[in-house]
């Protein structure tokens, strides 16, 4: 009861005061003044602390007075030293450098395709094979005269060394075997161009020609080969980062359409700053070992850029602000009554935050009670009750 006629007469004084001013107020407002009205409203404000204030000191006796005060219910907790870690968010792709269209090396008819589409093959395995326009043919008859030319050279090999025959004849015989020696291996490479060999181990992910299609050298796709297993991501970092981001730096890869979160390092970061968006390049390995990552799916790399393994962390949601741009939050100071404590205004100093809290670099320190819940609708210096 005297609580309650306390706040009616605390009522009638703001309202006796603000009649009061009521006239001077509107005429300050009509003149238009900006630094009239912000000096107008310091003034208000100071006014209002005051009365704040004593509204206060009138609590703290009522609660002497009355042991069955209804005080504001907060929740507190203490602050522990944590260990917190922060993380540059960016967009990246997923990539695979091993993942290849092949094209025929000669040009003609695809004459078979060796291979299935999803089948795994070996690196050096024979994909596909281009018709060799009797390419082959050739290599075997210039094969018959080349043995010809052999046994001509040997025998002739054979004359000289009994004194027999000229040198010139020897030397003919040699240049002709020789010779057809090197038509055959360049016949020999040319036949193998006309086939497709798989240029690593992977998987035949698309076969695009069709047998009997006609091939040009480096125009024609003739089949995709993917391998999985060596994926990495890509990302550009801002060149703001580029003192923290480097090679070894911890890394998390998120991939939002798998669900899935992997730990890695920077494996590669550029030296070149691209000027067009003032960043560099970085490269991270990805595993992948049930070949569920897909090249060029999108996924969040985040690369961590600050670490403190005893920061004092709390939540985003009790951080307050005054008409100054300060940020502070409450402490809790005991008022000697069970769970009773007194709320103290401290100024804070933020770092960097994360996951819904944040770092506080002055103001408080470890075993400090801090209001949780509740912090929205309390004050400085007021009594209030911790729920436990």
């Amino acid at each position: 009861m005297k609580k309650i006629i306390y706040s009616i007469c605390l009522t009638s004084v703001i309202l006796a005061c603000s009649t009061d001013q009521s006239a001077s107020t509107q005429d300050l407002i009509k003149s238009q003044n900006l630094k009239v009205l912000k000096a107008h409203k310091e003034k208000k404000i100071k006014t209002l602390n005051a009365l704040k204030l004593e509204l206060n000191l009138i609590n703290s006796a009522i609660s002497d007075l009355d042991p069955s005060e209804k005080l504001v219910l907060i929740s507190m907790f203490e602050v522990k030293p944590e260990n917190f870690d922060h993380y540059l968010e960016i967009q990246a792709n997923i990539k695979t450098r091993q993942n290849v269209l092949l094209f025929p090396e000669y040009n003609g008819t695809l004459k078979k395709v060796y291979v299935e589409e999803g089948q795994k093959v070996k690196k050096g395995k024979l994909l596909a094979q281009v018709d060799d326009a009797g390419l082959k043919n050739q290599l075997e008859q210039l094969q018959i005269q080349a043995r010809l030319s052999k046994t001509t050279y040997e025998r002739t090999q054979r004359l000289w060394d009994q004194n027999i025959g000229s040198e010139m004849q020897l030397l003919q015989a040699k240049a002709g075997y020789e010779s057809q020696l090197k038509t055959i291996a360049q016949l020999k490479k040319q036949l193998q161009r006309t086939q497709i060999f798989a240029p690593f181990s992977g998987t035949i992910d698309e076969i695009i020609a069709n047998t009997g299609a006609n091939l040009l050298p480096g125009q024609t796709p003739v089949l995709r080969i993917v391998n999985l297993k060596k994926m990495y991501t890509e990302a550009n970092v801002p060149e703001r980062y580029l003192k923290v981001v480097k090679k070894g730096t911890s890394a998390m890869v998120k991939i939002p359409m798998l669900g899935r979160e992997y730990s890695t390092t920077i494996r590669q970061t550029g030296n070149f700053i691209n000027p067009n968006n003032r960043s560099f390049r970085v490269e991270t390995p990805l595993p992948n070992t049930d070949e569920m990552i897909k090249p060029n799916l999108s996924c969040k790399l985040k690369i961590k850029d600050y670490s403190n393994t005893r920061a004092l962390m709390v939540p985003l949601s009790i951080i307050r602000e005054n008409t100054k741009g300060k940020k502070y939050i409450f402490k809790l100071i005991p008022d000697g009554k069970d769970q009773v404590y007194i709320t103290k205004q401290v100024f804070v100093q933020l770092g960097m935050n994360s996951n819904e809290k944040v770092e506080v670099l002055k103001g408080i320190k470890a075993g400090d009670l801090i209001v949780n819940e509740g912090a929205r609708i309390i004050e400085n210096n007021q009594r209030v009750k911790n729920i436990q």
